[in-house]
């Protein structure tokens, strides 16, 4: 059902897209959105190790939360920054792409808990961090992207 890496020797191992998942910040959510049109979005992610989900905060409402609401599956895209080797011009890019289904946490202690995790990968104010939560958590949806398939590759861009 899903597709391999086609140059096996570009694949990442299963711990360097785990990795990168937990490292980056940052990465884009694509759904299905309004009429069957794809509906990519820049989000900030939290990887949890313990359950190996992608969790994403969001508001109640919109183009997203329509979109999942109707059509859970989704998937997910991080990359790094890359690296030049050797002083080279070629930039070599590591990227993770991650396929699965979603599903919308309830659990109001569960949404903050997360929110906490998230707020953590930006700054390690705790004060800060409570305060927002306090703020914003009772409008804040959560959604957790439950893997089905994890690929990653090493790209060589010259």
């Amino acid at each position: 059902m899903f597709r391999e890496v086609q140059r096996a020797n570009k694949r990442l191992p299963r711990q360097a897209c785990i990795d990168l998942l937990t490292r980056e910040k940052r990465g884009v959510l694509s759904v299905l959105g309004d009429d069957g049109y794809p509906y990519g979005m820049p989000m900030n992610h939290y990887y949890c190790p313990e359950d190996g989900k992608l969790y994403f905060h969001s508001g109640m409402r919109g183009h997203r939360t329509d979109a999942l609401r109707r059509c859970d599956r989704a998937s997910f895209c991080v990359y790094n920054s890359g690296f030049h080797a050797h002083d080279d011009w070629v930039l070599t890019v590591d990227s993770v792409i991650v396929f699965g289904r979603v599903q919308f946490v309830e659990d109001r202690e569960v949404i903050y808990r997360i929110a906490a995790a998230l707020s953590r990968k930006f700054t390690d104010d705790e004060d800060y961090i409570r305060r927002e939560i306090e703020r914003s958590g009772p409008a804040t949806a959560l959604f957790a992207l439950t893997p089905e398939h994890i690929t990653g590759k090493r790209v060589e861009e010259s």
